[in-house]
């Protein structure tokens, strides 16, 4: 009967271990990332996907999606408007271009600046950094991701490509996104950041 009584308890242990929750993060960006997502008056999520919420999918850490790139700013470009998902216009000047080293080559993307950010005390440091790549339509949001940045003081710019996000469009259709450019499309598997969201 003691034995009996064990292995139902064993049983009933594994089987609530299986049950636990999603991971909330593995590093602190993951961790504010799912936070935010959770949080209804901060989330992207339409009503019926923030009920079973648990947590967004990321890609493993990797480190070596953390390069440093070197810096060449564009004072003098001109301001453009770039499209996004919706009739909207964002007006954007090339900031700078990034050239860096990823898995042994050499790629340059262009680190954009927003006009409207410029002119907002918070966000005037703020940089947009939109990407695509070959795991896009795949294991990544078919439209592209992006990565937020600061103003640097010197002529070097650290990107963390486990930092990448989704546009808010790859979770609701009534945000207005972005498109990437097709100049930052980068001919190689980027397998960092978050990962396309199953609806």
């Amino acid at each position: 009967m003691r034995y009996i009584l064990l292995v139902l308890a064993f049983v009933s242990f594994t089987g609530c271990a299986q049950k636990k929750p999603a991971t909330i993060g593995d590093t602190p960006w993951q961790v504010k990332m799912n936070s935010d997502f959770k949080d209804a008056s901060k989330s992207p999520l339409k009503a019926k996907d923030l009920k079973t919420f648990e947590g967004l999918d990321f890609f493993p850490f990797d480190s070596s999606y953390v390069v440093k790139a070197s810096l060449k700013r564009t004072p003098d470009s001109e301001w453009f408007n770039m499209k996004t998902t919706t009739s909207r216009l964002s007006k954007e000047r090339v900031y700078g271009i990034a050239t860096f080293i990823l898995k042994g080559k050499e790629y340059k993307l262009n680190i954009y600046q927003g006009e409207e950010n410029m002119n907002s005390e918070k966000y005037k440091d703020y940089l947009f950094l939109p990407f695509l790549d070959n795991t896009n339509g795949e294991t990544t949001y078919a439209g592209g991701r992006y990565i937020g940045l600061s103003i640097p003081k010197g002529d070097s710019i650290t990107i963390d490509f486990n930092e990448a996000y989704n546009p808010y469009c790859a979770y609701n259709e009534k945000y207005s996104c972005p498109i990437v450019p097709r100049a930052n499309y980068l001919n190689t598997r980027v397998e960092a950041g978050v990962k396309a969201f199953k609806k």
